[in-house]
Parts: C-alpha cells; structure tokens; sequence
C-alpha cells in the first residue's frame, strides 16, 4: 500500500539582482541531511554547491542559480532556512568592551540585504567609445582564479562587462575573446578602472545590527553583522 503524499506550502520570494519574484518550497528533510554532510565536510566549494543545488530544488527547478550574484544566494538561502527549520536562531557575539561572548537570538526574516548607491553602468571612456557593465553572476564569480592575483583582477573585470560600444557597433563580452578582452582592459585609464571597481563593489550585503548589553563588563554593545557567515555562528 502507498503511503500518503505530503504537501507542502509555496511562498515567493524576491530575487534582488534579477528584480523579480520566484515561487519556493521549503527545503525538505532529504535537503537537509544533504546540508548537514556538507557543512561537516567544511568543504567551502561542497557547502556552496549544495546551497545552490537546495535553492534550485525549492525554486521547482525555475531558478538557476547561477545566474543571480553571491548576494542573492545568500538572502535566499536565509529566507529558506526561516522557512524551512524556523524564524530564530541564536548567535554568539563578541563584546566590543571586553571580548565576553553573549548569546543572542535573532529573527532571520528581519535580516536584509543592505541598500547600495546608484551606480551609472554605462562608462564613456572617449566621446564615442564605451562600455556597459553588469552585476557577476554566481556562475563567473567561481571561475574567477584565486590563487593568482593578476589573474583574478582581470576575470573580474572582464566577467563585469556586458558589451563594448562605438560610434557603429556594439561588441559584447560574450563574443569577445579573453586575449581581446584583457588587451582592452589594460589600455584602460586609472580613471576608468576606478569607476568600474567602484561598480563591481557596489553589491548588497547581508546585514543587521544586533544590540545587546554585556552581562561581565555591563557595556552597551550595538555591533553590524554582514555576510550569511555571521548568522551561524
């Protein structure tokens, strides 16, 4: 005899940097012992995959992951785990005073991703050539090479860019070699680069402001957590 199918409730949530709303499940037990062996294999690229993979499940399959930022990712893993396993969770904080721990417990629906400055994504580099750049998506942000510097520094520009312009055509990054990409890059002006990085770093932030008063020392702590790192302490 089959056994009963269970149901379980859908709710939407906003994806920020693709500015519209995607339909979710909670994450399931299966999900969660996925999760759990994950997070103790203390495997960063294991424990990122398998959010993904979570996030892609939950979305009924309708939101690839690679395509939103490392923000995105974050706040929408938050808003499953609330969900999923329960609105509160307690943290341990660290008095500025005197370094004393203190437990405190915050609601992970208040937490939000911080605001960020209207930043102009098209740069006019001459007076008819230019580019426009985008947010770098989860997928090219893994590819970026960590392990050296240079190479690091051009992928995430070159990952950040949408197209090139003139006067006649528009060029896009997508069709666009690598050689051809970096050899623009360098003929960049520091000007150029600057608003370009200033672009690149404008990106939300997981953030909330926990204020709690310390029980040894008695000083009156108001400290800002950002990242989803902070909320699993």
């Amino acid at each position: 005899m089959a056994l009963p199918k269970l149901e379980n409730p859908t709710y939407t949530i906003e994806v920020p940097s693709l500015d519209r709303r995607v339909e979710f499940r909670p994450f399931l037990v299966k999900e969660e012992k996925v999760l759990m062996i994950a997070q103790e294999s203390e495997d960063e690229k294991k424990i990122l995959k398998t959010i993904k993979d979570i996030i892609s499940a939950c979305s009924f399959g309708k939101l690839d992951p690679n395509e939103c930022t490392s923000s995105d990712i974050e706040y929408l893993f938050l808003q499953l785990r609330a969900k999923s396993v329960g609105e509160t969770v307690d943290i341990k904080v660290k008095c500025e005073e005197c370094g004393e721990y203190a437990t405190v417990k915050i609601n992970l629906e208040d937490i939000k991703l911080s605001d960020i400055k209207e930043i102009d994504n098209t740069i006019e580099i001459t007076d008819s050539i230019g580019m426009v750049l985008k947010k770098v998506s989860m997928s090219d942000a893994e590819k970026v090479n960590k392990k050296d510097s240079e190479k690091a520094f051009n992928q995430m520009i070159m990952y950040s860019i949408e197209s090139i312009y003139d006067a006649d055509n528009v060029y896009p990054a997508s069709e666009s070699t690598e050689k051809e990409l970096i050899e623009f890059i360098d003929s960049l002006s520091h000007k150029h680069l600057e608003k370009i990085q200033a672009y690149i770093q404008n990106v939300p932030k997981l953030q909330y402001t926990v204020k709690f008063k310390c029980k040894k020392c008695g000083h009156e702590n108001e400290i800002v957590l950002e990242g989803i790192e902070s909320f699993f302490s």
